[in-house]
């Protein structure tokens, strides 16, 4: 879509109840906000609405239904919407990328979402996928990139670049002056908000992409399991190996799987996997690479493998004795005239606080 455009849409519902779509962001007349009783009736099964408007300013929106809300979206309905300027060189950049964030609370085995959830959700993904089926971003050395993410999960995600420092360019409402931005590595994204960050590529190598919030970077993952971190289970173990030959012994020493590996349930995915060139990536749900390459073709968006570290750059075991830190000489600042010293000492407990 490009700024001035008049857009016409036409939208049949085949779902077995009414629905309408709100277009998130954009200004347009008031009969056309899709929020169904408000300004439409809703689309019946069946039924073909049209939505007319003109796409008025250059931006990133996202769409959604306005009817039913929680079970139609929790089963994904959702979409992006980008509105491109009208003069080509305004806001240009050489690489641009989009992401939806959503989420969806899907039992180990089953098919199904379950719409009723409120925060609990087992997989979080971009463009509803999850890591690792998620393709890296491949960029080249020295690129202007823009990645844009919008959220219409039920919560925030503190969404973290690595390598990189940027700046926000872009809300759902509209672009953000070069005076009113400032430098980050992460952005927290509100439910429903839309958040544009540009930066330039200039640190060459693999670069983690993530939401923070840890939970979030994770599959199929149970909320209900105690700590067993030091916990001596295998007498336990043998007994429930008896019964159930593939259990494993976890969370004994930590949330790891080791590179452990069991059979799971069909249409599961493993809930920490992902494989780089070190060894088990372990992540999930909401996690991608940024891959920065000197040489990559313009428009090349291929990936090129793994990041190929210059001798002496990459973390590496030490075995020699550790070395001793310096400390700064103890000197106390000599006692101004007339001031009264105070001798300080700190108690060794509590005593009943």
């Amino acid at each position: 879509m490009v700024e001035g455009d008049r857009v016409r849409i036409f939208v049949t519902n085949k779902l077995p109840e009414h629905t309408s779509v709100h277009w998130h962001g954009q200004i347009l007349p008031n009969g056309m906000d899709g929020v169904t009783g408000l300004n439409q009736p809703g689309i019946e099964p069946g039924k073909t609405f049209m939505y007319e408007f003109v796409a008025r300013h250059a931006g990133t929106f996202m769409y959604h239904p306005h009817a039913d809300e929680m079970t139609q979206m929790a089963m994904g309905m959702m979409g992006f919407w980008i509105t491109h300027p009208k003069n080509a060189a305004h806001h240009a950049v050489d690489r641009d990328f989009a992401f939806l964030l959503n989420s969806y609370d899907i039992e180990p085995g089953a098919y199904t979402p379950k719409v009723n959830t409120m925060l609990d959700f087992n997989l979080w993904t971009f463009n509803s996928r999850a890591f690792p089926g998620i393709d890296p971003m491949v960029v080249r050395l020295g690129d202007k990139v823009r990645i844009r993410a919008g959220n219409l999960t039920m919560t925030n995600h503190p969404i973290h670049l690595h390598g990189h420092r940027f700046e926000v360019s872009c809300t759902d409402g509209g672009w953000v002056r070069p005076s009113a931005r400032w430098p980050e590595v992460t952005t927290d994204i509100a439910v429903g908000q839309m958040r544009a960050i540009e930066f330039v590529a200039d640190n060459p190598g693999d670069w983690a992409f993530h939401c923070h919030k840890s939970h979030h970077t994770m599959n199929a993952m149970g909320h209900s399991v105690p700590t067993l971190i030091g916990v001596d289970h295998r007498d336990v173990a043998k007994k429930i190996n008896a019964l159930v030959p593939d259990y494993m012994v976890m969370g004994d020493k930590g949330g790891s799987m080791g590179g452990m590996e069991m059979s799971l349930p069909e249409n599961t995915l493993p809930m920490m996997t992902g494989d780089g060139p070190f060894g088990g990536i372990e992540m999930g749900g909401m996690f991608t690479v940024l891959k920065v390459r000197e040489g990559q073709a313009r428009n090349d968006y291929k990936d090129p493998g793994w990041y190929k570290h210059p001798a002496g750059t990459v973390a590496r075991e030490w075995t020699g004795d550790a070395p001793v830190a310096a400390r700064s000489p103890q000197r106390a600042a000599p006692p101004v005239p007339g001031e009264t010293t105070v001798t300080v000492r700190k108690p060794g407990a509590h005593r009943g606080h």
